[in-house]
């Protein structure tokens, strides 16, 4: 049945407005001008009575060659229009492969965008942790140097303090020495003074001038005495500023060695991290790869459908060809 608004007076009047153009009334052609209303196969239908109305009608009225003229080129068009259809069917075959095929690349073209995208950023980390690594190792190159710096300076520090060592070794035997040669002449003085004393008491002036003269010697002695231990004292006190620094310089010692280790954790850390990136990376290489042969096999698949709807088109043009050679055929008999 007719869709509501469609009958064959208003078919016949959209044929007639073709018609009256000059163009051929085909059912598309009718349905447009319809205002693409109504069933191809009522279209079909009301042009086809029309048809035999006006063959009815012209055969009553027109003389006979007009009328054999008309019904070969109303057969011609039938013709025409049985060829037009599997051309339109390949044709919105072709046109909806052709879309979906465009919307397959376009989805395939943003995940290589985007994959390439990933590719750069991650090359770009890459290169920051090489770079941080490369100033790691630097870093732990001047410690490593400093290190040894200190450890020599550790070294001398220590030679130094064996030195003072042995100078207050040797100030603190003078100093016994001393002191001994003092008790031993102080013993021998009083000795002497009592046998001085017991011999004569003329001799008393002699002894006084000797024991005054060795009471000056021991006055010399005393001050070096005195001397060695002021020097004794400042040797102390140099020995314990220099213990002082060596602690000092103990403790800088293991704190470079303990952040010489934690640079050193960190270098792995930073190795471990570049392995990974490195991981990352060439996983990524071999997707985008894989999504590049992916993309040449669907741009030779899309190429092979190109092929095919250059065949579909000459195939096309052989059928319409092939119908305008048999309307030209048809419509000879009535010239």
């Amino acid at each position: 049945m007719a869709r509501g608004g469609i009958n064959k007076a208003v078919v016949q009047t959209a044929r007639l407005a073709i018609l009256a153009r000059g163009e051929n009334p085909s059912i598309d052609a009718v349905r447009i001008e319809m205002g693409n209303t109504g069933s191809k196969t009522t279209i079909h239908r009301y042009l086809k009575e029309l048809d035999e109305s006006e063959t009815r009608q012209t055969i009553t009225e027109a003389p006979i060659d007009d009328e054999l003229g008309e019904l070969v080129a109303r057969l011609a068009q039938r013709l025409k229009e049985k060829a037009q259809e599997p051309i339109d069917l390949a044709l919105a075959q072709f046109e909806q492969q052709k879309t979906a095929l465009l919307a397959q690349l376009e989805t395939l073209q943003a995940a290589h965008n985007q994959l390439q995208q990933q590719f750069d950023i991650q090359a770009a980390a890459l290169a920051e942790e090489s770079a941080a690594l490369q100033t790691t190792s630097t870093s732990l190159q001047t410690e490593q140097t400093r290190n040894a710096g200190l450890s020599q300076a550790c070294s001398d520090y220590e030679l130094r303090i064996s030195d003072k060592d042995e100078q207050i070794r040797s100030l603190e035997d003078k100093h016994l020495h001393a002191r001994d040669a003092l008790e031993h002449y102080r013993n021998a003085i009083k000795e002497q003074r009592e046998q001085e004393q017991r011999r004569h008491e003329g001799q008393v002036q002699q002894v006084q001038a000797e024991l005054r003269q060795a009471q000056q010697s021991a006055m010399v002695r005393q001050d070096e005495i005195t001397q060695l231990h002021r020097d004794n004292e400042r040797l102390l006190i140099e020995h314990r500023v220099t213990v002082k620094e060596l602690a000092t310089l103990q403790e800088q010692v293991r704190k470079d060695q303990a952040q010489q280790l934690h640079l050193s954790e960190q270098l792995k850390q930073i190795d471990s991290e570049r392995t990974l990136l490195q991981e990352r990376l060439r996983v990524a290489v071999q997707d985008s790869q894989s999504r590049q042969a992916a993309l040449s096999e669907f741009q030779q698949a899309n190429k092979a459908l190109e092929l095919d709807l250059i065949k579909a088109q000459a195939s096309i043009e052989a059928l319409r060809l092939t119908a305008a050679v048999a309307a030209t055929a048809e419509a000879t008999p009535s010239t």
